[in-house]
C-alpha cells in the first residue's frame, strides 16, 4: 500500500506521470490513491522528489 505524506507532497505530478495502473489522483489540496487499482510497483515512490510516498507491507511495516 502506498502511503502520502500531505505535509511534504507538493502535488507536483511526477507520481501520476510514472502510474502505470492509473491510480493516482493529483487535487488542488491533496493527492489521492486508490489502493484497489494500485499493482504496488513502487514507480511512484522512487520518482517523487520529495520523499512524500511511502510503500508500507499489508502488516503496516516501512518497506521503500
Amino acid at each position: 500500500m502506498i502511503i502520502v505524506d500531505r505535509k511534504n507532497c507538493d502535488r507536483c505530478g511526477c507520481c501520476v506521470s510514472v502510474c502505470e495502473a492509473d491510480c493516482i489522483s493529483v487535487y488542488e489540496s491533496r493527492i489521492e490513491i486508490d489502493h484497489e487499482k494500485c499493482v504496488s510497483c513502487r514507480k511512484c515512490v522512487w520518482i517523487c522528489p520529495l520523499n512524500a510516498l511511502e510503500f508500507r507491507n499489508e502488516n503496516g511495516s516501512l518497506n521503500n
